[in-house]
């Protein structure tokens, strides 16, 4: 029977969300803690081709990582990572057994050799070496037999299997631990990293645990918190609990959770990891978690058009990132070219020398109803609601720019939906049913901002395309700190995924300065309500 180890990498998977950046109080916090909790193998950070800096976990070389030790222990393994192609270990020195006592390399699939030979440079300078091979999954079974054997004449102190897309079933899993089990020789560990992007991270450490047991000594990987780039990992809380009350293991569990409270909250605070549906996505394709973080921050994908763009991608192109690529894919899933020519000469005859109000979904549309009812009735204007219902007024037409509140006003309000004339992007659909008016994506954006497709910009640039001469705002508030604080309907979906509303308030400022500068003499645009945009 062999041994169960607990391996941590916070300070190595988290540099991902931190850019590295813990600070110096927080990663010697973490390896003390770590000691504490007397988790096997602590893995340190990465060893990079550049001078480390104070905080970062960053090292350039073993001997940056003694002064974070506050007592290193002989019965714990200290270890550092570094990927198979982009640290120089010529520069590595001599072990001295003061900053690590291991290198992890981590190699792609297809490049185990290569990693091979990295590892025997590490392993003659009188370092363990563990070795990582990422994408796991991609291995054929006569492609995993070839690895083992490979790993036999080196002999590592681990081969560790990676999930490295989050994309792993059990029987994924256990295809490959037991051709690696049948195949490795017995003294080599085995070892599982897993992600969390189906939500089976804890769930594939424990079937991993519970399988392997009994066939060698075997490496169960793990975060605090489950920190780690995208839908990140399994939690080093929930495994050392587990490890304890069903594995006979002795995990101190009050140090790890001081080490959450002490040195993970801020963390929480200010960065996002864990399970999402667009992480859920990258399991789902195999896909490489860049990919999704791409269309996240630069598009703000909602999750159709994110597993149509990814889906559009071949196998090969999904497990790398090509952001030129992913913008050409994500370019031609929007457009959606429709012949719109008809509805634009029908909507251009419609505010033809009539005032137009573009009702946003902020709260003052609704709380300065008597208000705006009263101009509607006074003026007569042509009435677009945008991006949302609002049942207080009958309003001429609804215009849509995304899915996501399309597919919301559809559920939430079917009635009132349902007897609306509706202005929709191609982005949406290409094919209008009844009641809808179909008008090209690309006839209303305008790149440059991280936010171009915000829907009030979006429908003053079609009243622009439309020849609009006399246009009234209402609802186009400004975004609060909480987003259903900014709405009518405070159920109406959000979609700034990220929160920033400053930085969010600040772009949309930027983009309608730019907007109403272009339309000095041609379109006077005045405010019904109260709005942080409006240009005194």
């Amino acid at each position: 029977m062999g041994k169960i180890m607990l391996l941590d990498c916070t300070l190595r998977d988290g540099a991902y969300i931190t850019e590295s950046n813990f600070g110096t109080p927080v990663i010697r916090g973490l390896i003390s803690k770590l000691q504490d909790a007397h988790v096997d193998i602590i893995e340190c950070g990465w060893l990079k081709n550049a001078d480390h800096k104070d905080g970062s976990s960053f090292f350039h070389i073993p001997s940056d990582i003694e002064p974070y030790h506050t007592d290193k222990s002989s019965k714990i393994l200290y270890c550092a990572m570094i990927d198979w192609d982009r640290y120089d270990t010529d520069v590595l020195p001599q072990n001295n057994g003061k900053g690590i006592d291991a290198v992890r390399v981590v190699f792609p699939h297809g490049k185990h050799r290569e990693g091979i030979e990295v590892g025997r440079r590490i392993k003659e300078k009188g370092y363990q070496v563990l070795f990582q091979a990422a994408n796991t999954l991609a291995y054929s079974d006569d492609e995993l037999v070839e690895l083992a054997r490979d790993m036999n004449e080196f002999k590592p102190v681990s081969l560790s299997v990676v999930d490295t897309f989050g994309a792993m079933f059990f029987d994924d899993l256990d295809r490959i631990t037991k051709i690696l089990n049948d195949n490795l020789d017995e003294e080599i560990s085995i070892g599982f990293h897993s992600h969390n992007n189906q939500q089976l991270a804890f769930a594939l450490s424990i079937h991993f645990v519970e399988s392997m047991k009994d066939k060698r000594t075997i490496i169960v990987d793990a975060t605090l918190s489950g920190m780690g780039r995208g839908a990140g990992n399994a939690t080093t809380e929930l495994v050392a609990s587990y490890l304890n009350r069903k594995q006979h293991g002795s995990y101190d569990m009050n140090a790890i959770m001081d080490a959450i409270d002490t040195y993970m909250q801020r963390f929480h605070e200010e960065y996002t990891w864990g399970y999402s549906t667009a992480y859920f996505i990258a399991g789902l394709y195999q896909c490489h978690v860049n990919n999704i973080a791409y269309l996240l921050t630069n598009h703000r994908t909602n999750a159709r058009d994110m597993r149509n763009v990814i889906e559009s991608l071949s196998a090969e192109e999904r497990r790398k990132y090509d952001y030129d690529l992913l913008e050409q894919k994500f370019l031609e899933n929007q457009s959606r070219i429709v012949d719109d020519d008809a509805v634009i000469s029908s909507l251009r005859d419609t505010v033809k020398d009539r005032k137009v109000l573009l009702l946003a979904p902020g709260k003052t549309a609704s709380v300065e109803y008597e208000k705006i009812r009263k101009f509607i009735k006074e003026e007569n204007p042509v009435v677009i609601e945008v991006n949302a219902v609002n049942k207080l007024y009958d309003c001429d037409y609804i215009f849509f720019t995304n899915t996501v509140r399309y597919e919301y006003a559809k559920g939430a309000y079917p009635e009132t939906f349902g007897g609306m004339r509706k202005i929709l992007l191609s982005c949406i659909k290409t094919n209008a049913e009844d009641g809808e008016m179909v008008i090209n994506y690309n006839l209303v954006i305008k790149r440059g901002w991280e936010h171009f497709d915000n829907s009030m910009i979006l429908c003053l640039r079609l009243m622009k395309k439309l020849n609009a001469t006399d246009v009234y705002i209402a609802g186009f508030d400004g975004f609060k700190t909480k987003y259903n604080e900014s709405y009518a309907d405070e159920n109406l979906p959000t979609l700034n995924p990220d929160n920033k509303w400053e930085e969010l308030n600040e772009e949309i400022k930027e983009m309608y300065r730019e907007f109403h500068d272009s339309v000095v003499g041609s379109m006077s645009i005045s405010f019904l309500t109260e709005s942080i945009y409006e240009i005194q």
